[in-house]
């Protein structure tokens, strides 16, 4: 088994799967690493919804925007803010559940999401594994509700295909780590030019894995980010009985 430093570091995000199953004893392990990660005032406001049918996984691979690696992979995992479970402990000892009414519990929610995620990650590919996380199945966030039958005061955040890598996916370079780590405040300064830079580098990492298509950082960011990525999340956050005015 790899060192903790070394899993964490040596992340790719993998989109070439096998069909050889996941050993259930494996899957089991990596699912401790999210029951046991820490959530935001012991709330244990996460659940994961585990996909291991073909028909399903096809299905979530539409709702996601057609990605096949989600239907090749053979387990997905969807991580899900989950405050159903303490509106239902309140309500044994006679008292309303308010929180989910308001901006922080789906910023705390979806952080304690993010910790299930990395620790599952992490676990996964000290197994062995490939995974890739899918922010997609935000894309019909209603679908993915109906789908995995969630109900009120749920919403699922993201999810994650796991399975054993058939092509290795090359790791991208990153932005340089003084655009990451400030020191005591924030800096702005050189930023322009770490981004120019890093455009370029960009270029020259797909150009040097023969993707013709490569476009620069700047270019990829702005294919999401110059409009609304998924429209649709609050009318469904709304629908589940969460709240964006308080």
């Amino acid at each position: 088994m790899n060192s903790v430093f070394d899993v964490l570091t040596a992340h790719k995000s993998e989109r070439s799967f096998t069909e050889q199953p996941v050993d259930a004893a494996a899957l089991e392990r990596i699912v401790l690493s999210a029951y046991r990660a820490p959530t935001s005032v012991n709330s244990q406001q996460v659940s994961l919804v585990i996909t291991r049918n073909a028909q399903a996984r096809e299905k979530i691979a539409a709702i996601a925007g057609g990605q096949p690696w989600i239907a090749k992979a053979p387990i997905f995992i969807t991580f899900v803010l989950d405050m159903y479970k303490s509106r239902q402990a309140m309500a044994a000892i006679g008292r309303e559940q308010i929180a989910n009414q308001s901006i922080e519990s789906i910023v705390a929610g979806a952080t304690d999401v993010g910790i299930a995620l990395g620790s599952v990650m992490a676990a996964a590919r000290a197994e062995g594994l490939g995974i890739v996380p899918i922010g997609g199945i935000r894309r019909d966030s209603q679908a993915m509700i109906s789908l995995l039958n969630l109900p009120e005061q749920t919403f699922p955040v993201v999810g994650l295909a796991v399975g054993h890598v058939d092509v290795p996916a090359h790791a991208k370079p990153r932005l340089p780590l003084s655009t990451f780590v400030h020191d005591e405040q924030y800096h702005t300064e050189g930023l322009e030019e770490n981004i120019a830079a890093y455009n370029q580098e960009m270029v020259e990492h797909w150009q040097a894995i023969g993707r013709s298509d490569g476009e620069s950082w700047s270019e990829s960011v702005s294919g999401y980010y110059q409009k609304i990525y998924f429209p649709d999340v609050l009318s469904a956050l709304l629908k589940q009985g969460f709240g964006n005015d308080k």
